[in-house]
């Protein structure tokens, strides 16, 4: 605490002390001193942690603005879009342009000709 005080001078204060106080009065003062310092210690520590308490708000603050810049930006909204589409879509697409739709109905496909009974093979394609 009184880097500079040495043994010899804390010698000369408590004896100085002893002289200007007291015998009987010195422990009172003593303790009073110390009591002193206990309260000054409580208050740095206090404001210490107040400060701190303060610095970390503050940050966190700082985080509760990032997420919710975050959440309405959607960085990667247009990554999703773009997966959507592509597993929505037709997997390979050789026309630049879609197909114009047609006016004529799709044409069913004709019903199989019924293979005769004495055949148990069908005919070769």
């Amino acid at each position: 605490m009184f880097p500079d005080l040495s043994w010899s001078h804390m010698l000369l204060v408590l004896i100085v002390a002893l002289v200007v106080v007291g015998p009987k009065d010195l422990p009172k003062l003593m303790r009073k001193m110390g009591q002193w310092a206990n309260k000054a210690r409580g208050m740095a520590d206090q404001f210490r942690r107040s400060f701190d308490d303060m610095a970390r708000q503050s940050e966190l603050d700082e985080l509760r603005k990032e997420l919710d810049e975050l959440r309405n930006t959607r960085p990667l909204a247009e990554t999703e879009r773009a997966l959507s589409q592509t597993l929505h879509g037709p997997a390979v697409s050789f026309n630049e342009e879609p197909p114009a739709p047609s006016e004529e109905p799709p044409k069913t496909p004709e019903p199989a000709e019924p293979i005769p009974e004495g055949d148990q093979h069908p005919p070769p394609p």
